[in-house]
């Protein structure tokens, strides 16, 4: 079987800046609540860039900064639970938007665990020969499901995107993956979709905005996260001290705490950038990812974990080889 690299991180992120100052004013918080439960001091919501803008624009950077060519890409996976259209596909916009005309292209659905569940299925196309170059986004316009009038929600959602070119490649290292649901928990976040309305039914939509038990995923995330990380570095016959950064999701800075200290790690070891972005869902992880490539902080040979959990309930963790 063939190995996999990272070849190229993109990201985007949309210019308009809200602090929570700037949500003091609309809901009942302030910004001492949210950083003290979130970490969160501000975050990126969209003023009229869609899904599908915001992964096209991620992509080129991640194309861009690989050095291929758009018709070589065999693959684009697009993680997200916010398209600008039910058909097509994101992924199908971006191909037009890039000109990758050669590529299969599909959406997948695994909320803010999405591009970990993406770059698992990716690699599983490119170790047995499907493809060689894959293209894999994680993107979210979060605020066009965001209820402004609940505070509970709404201090901890942004908008982003950030992309990954992935190739095979003979280089020794890993790419693996452990990926999990638990569907009996999926009533802990919630999300309607469009009510049924036909010349037999009209419903209306009773949640038409995110819902989320903050505790049970708290609950949730502390446990099967460690867990999964865990069984994926030991899949691999490494130890948690070989590991040279630990990329969540990004929800909450206390998930992210919590975890370091069930691993006993660092917390230096876990990347963040929570306080300027917020959760971006599926976005979080590449965009973080960016940011560390960009600062020079990821060298060639180094071994990263990254975890991503959310609606489903989804989880999973994979060990990547810079």
């Amino acid at each position: 079987m063939l190995n996999i690299k990272i070849a190229g991180m993109g990201s985007y992120l949309p210019d308009n800046i809200v602090t929570n100052d700037d949500l003091a004013k609309i809901v009942d918080t302030s910004d001492e609540w949210i950083k003290s439960r979130t970490g969160i001091s501000e975050r990126r919501i969209s003023k009229g860039e869609g899904t599908t803008y915001m992964s096209v624009m991620a992509a080129k950077e991640a194309i861009a900064k690989a050095g291929v060519s758009s018709e070589t890409i065999d693959l684009i996976i697009v993680s997200t639970i916010t398209q600008d259209h039910f058909c097509p596909s994101t992924a199908c916009q971006v191909q037009e938007a890039i000109g990758a005309d050669k590529a299969m292209c599909f959406d997948l659905s695994a909320a803010c665990s999405g591009f970990v569940f993406g770059l698992s299925t990716a690699a599983q196309y490119i170790k047995t020969g499907m493809c060689k170059t894959a293209l894999v986004i994680g993107a979210e316009l979060l605020s066009k499901l965001t209820n402004w009038e609940d505070r509970s929600t709404c201090v901890l959602l942004g908008d982003g995107a950030g992309a990954a070119i992935i190739q095979a490649t003979e280089e020794k290292g890993y790419f693996d993956f452990l990926c999990r649901c638990d569907g009996s928990k999926g009533k802990y976040l919630l999300c309607e979709s469009r009510p049924l309305k036909n010349i037999f039914v009209n419903k209306d939509s009773e949640h038409p905005y995110i819902e989320m038990d903050g505790r049970e995923i708290y609950k949730f995330a502390c446990s099967v996260v460690p867990e999964a990380i865990e069984k994926a570095v030991e899949k691999c016959r490494l130890k948690i001290e070989d590991i040279k950064y630990f990329v969540l999701h990004h929800a909450n800075e206390r998930i992210i705490k919590s975890v370091a200290k069930r691993l006993n790690v660092p917390l230096q070891k876990c990347y963040m950038n929570i306080q300027s972005y917020g959760n971006t869902s599926s976005a979080s992880i590449p965009i973080a990812l960016t940011e560390m490539f960009n600062k020079g902080l990821l060298k060639k040979g180094d071994t990263i974990v990254i975890a991503g959990f959310g609606g489903g309930l989804t989880y999973g963790a994979g060990v990547i080889t810079i």
